[in-house]
């Protein structure tokens, strides 16, 4: 067994998982960026379009709610999405308060487009089905308890 780490250790940025993650996910941006300029999106439109291509017709807060984004960063992005033909927002009939994104024909024929991102980010990173699975299940629970520790 090894020695426990020194605070000079633990200091050090190659230790920190915060910049680990950083990182990895600064990777993962410019390794889909060849993959979405085609499709016109950038990396946050691309996961704007995949919440609406899970369910459509959400709301803004739904969207916010499932990107962890606040409203003020994802209002820009839905404007850009419906100036470029993908979606359109629209005031709930029941609740003026309320704006629903709903796909247009040219954002759901986008669909069929992006299925072959996830196969081609498998293949660049050589990873598995089954480890993406477990890597993302732990990178969830240490966001979630991320987020709880912030709500305490």
């Amino acid at each position: 067994m090894g020695k426990a780490p020194t605070a000079d250790d633990l200091l050090k940025i190659d230790n920190f998982i915060c910049f680990a993650l950083y990182s990895a996910g600064h990777a993962f941006t410019r390794l889909y960026k060849p993959l979405l300029d085609p499709l016109g999106l950038t990396y946050p439109q691309y996961l704007v379009m995949a919440v609406l291509w899970e369910k459509d017709g959400r709301t803004v807060g739904e969207i916010g709610e499932k990107l962890l984004l606040e409203s003020s960063t994802l209002t820009p992005l839905l404007k850009r999405l419906e100036t470029a033909g993908m979606l359109r927002r629209t005031r709930d009939q029941n609740d003026e308060r309320v704006v629903r994104i709903q796909l247009t024909p040219k954002g759901a024929a986008l669909k069929q487009k992006a299925a072959e991102i996830p196969q081609a980010i498998g293949c660049a990173t050589n990873i598995t089905v089954p480890e993406v699975m477990k890597l993302t299940s732990e990178i969830k629970a240490l966001r979630e308890k991320l987020l709880a520790a912030q709500a305490a």
